[in-house]
Formats: C-alpha cells, structure tokens, sequence
C-alpha cells in the first residue's frame, strides 16, 4: 500500500525547496488523514498536544528535556515548533482525520540538515488513535513529503530498544534497521541514565513499500 502516492496531497507548486525559509507548511492528506500544521493558539490543539505529550505510553518510550506539564508549557512548545518551521529545519505536523478533523496525533520531521539533506522523523498517536494503522500511515505521508517536496535525501528514525510497535512501524513504511546504538537516549523518567536506540533509516532513493 505504500507505493500509493499523495495523489489529493498539495502539489508541486507548494514544493519547499531545500534551504527555505518562512514558507508555510501545506496540508498533507491521503490515506484517511490530513497532516497539517500544529496551531499554538487553538485550544483543541494545545489540549491534544498536551494529552499526547504527558501520556504514559508516550513517556514509557521518551524521556524529554522539558517536560510539557499543563497548557501554558503546550503553548510554549508549540510556539517554538513553529519557530523552527519558520527557520526550515522541522516540520511539524498534526495528525487529524480526513473526515472528522478529529486530532489523532503528530508527526515530525526534524533536525533538518539542508547541507547533508538529511532529517530525523518521529511521531505518537493519542490513545483512542491507537491499533488503526494512524502512525504508520502519517509517518508514510510525512516520508513522501519529505523527499519529493523537501528535497531531503536520507532520513532517520530511532527509537527505544524494546519498542516493537514502532520497529514494525519503521520497517512497515520502509525505514529499514540498521543497528543499535548504545546509551543513545535516556532512560525511562530519568536523565541520568541511558538505553539503547534501534537506529531505521530510509533513502529517497530506496524502492517504495508496497
């Protein structure tokens, strides 16, 4: 299924190519969703953000910096996503369902490096979201994207040693493994200790899933 193309996706006039700047993100839709960019001021989008973001689940596989506690932090952080969108170098992405609008989660493509065309990608869905494909089908929009319109040539996934969801997740929208690093993120609720990271990686150039 993921030799589907973005075919209602924006086309090629809202191309951003590599190095951009302040150009807007487009809406992403296909495969039942619609990735669109993350709204600071909304209140439905600061409450998903929040709910995501301080979820059990998110946090039994994450240990962030800074932890986003209350709306207020929600508000900060979004704002500074939004920054670096400005900047080029994330794109960040809610998750919202084609025909509802209903938020499902988010997706990420960030630490862009226009020098080496290369980025990290991540993503995590709200828990009513869970067990109908939405991760996998947002992170292979968001894949698309990245490569056809952002002109970036490699991207990286990793996640915690242990996270089998999300190594099918990767290996379903073709990010293949490509081994461990050791100690490469914190530890569960910790940020002095560490844990091994599956390290998945994807080329513009590698045949589609199908």
């Amino acid at each position: 299924m993921f030799n589907e193309r973005m075919s209602d996706t924006s086309d090629t006039s809202d191309a951003i190519p590599a190095g951009s700047e302040t150009v807007p993100l487009p809406d992403l839709r296909g495969r039942g969703l619609v990735l669109r960019p993350w709204r600071p001021d909304a209140e439905a989008d600061l409450d998903a953000y929040l709910r995501g973001l301080s979820d059990p689940e998110f946090l039994r596989w994450n240990t962030p910096l800074i932890l986003v506690k209350d709306l207020a932090d929600a508000r900060v952080s979004l704002r500074a996503r939004s920054e670096n969108v400005s900047r080029g170098t994330e794109a960040a992405f809610c998750v919202t369902d084609e025909e509802t609008g209903a938020i499902l989660g988010h997706v990420g493509i960030n630490n862009i490096n226009d020098t080496m065309r290369v980025a990290l990608v991540g993503y995590w869905t709200l828990p009513e979201a869970r067990g109908r494909g939405v991760a996998r089908r947002a992170l292979a929009l968001a894949t698309d994207w990245a490569f056809r319109y952002r002109g970036l040539h490699r991207l990286e996934l990793g996640h915690a040693l242990g996270h089998d969801v999300s190594c099918r997740i990767a290996e379903a929208v073709g990010f293949r493994y490509e081994g461990s690093l050791r100690d490469a993120m914190f530890a569960e609720g910790r940020h002095d200790a560490f844990r091994d990271v599956h390290l998945h990686g994807r080329l513009a150039t590698d045949e589609a899933p199908v």
